[in-house]
């Protein structure tokens, strides 16, 4: 099963996909203005090349585990996301997970994940492998 994760930001979207056996988490090339035609069109594109199975959508929760309004931004994000897989008849599921310390995570990286990736690839990936993680 293919993992693509995304780290949403309404300037950029940090990428990563997984790889077949989903052990692996790696940073692919951040998308600009994710939330915009343009944006989703190189996401469903992307979604389609890799043959995705699964988007993890990163859930930037407060500290508290509380919505912010970046949360809220989020699931919106994901909602409109999957709307349109839906209309391409893309059959891929999308799912939120907690984001909470990836980017730090990513500002300091010395875990293996691609240094030369952008921080918000970086942050995707590591939300990636948390989620992989989970699943074992």
């Amino acid at each position: 099963m293919r993992v693509l994760a995304l780290d949403y930001g309404s300037a950029r979207c940090g990428v990563a996909i997984s790889d077949p056996t989903g052990v692996l988490a790696t940073p692919l090339e951040a998308v600009s203005k994710p939330g915009s035609r343009q944006g989703q069109g190189k996401l469903l594109a992307l979604i389609a090349e890799l043959d995705v199975d699964r988007v993890v959508v990163g859930l930037p929760l407060s500290l508290s585990g509380e919505d912010s309004d970046q949360t809220r931004e989020a699931r919106e994000f994901a909602a409109v996301l999957e709307k349109r897989l839906r209309h391409r008849r893309l059959d891929v599921i999308v799912e939120l997970y907690d984001e909470r310390f990836t980017t730090r995570l990513a500002q300091r990286d010395g875990s293996g994940v691609s240094v030369r990736a952008d921080e918000d690839s970086r942050a995707a990936a590591h939300l990636l492998s948390g989620w992989l993680d989970s699943q074992r």
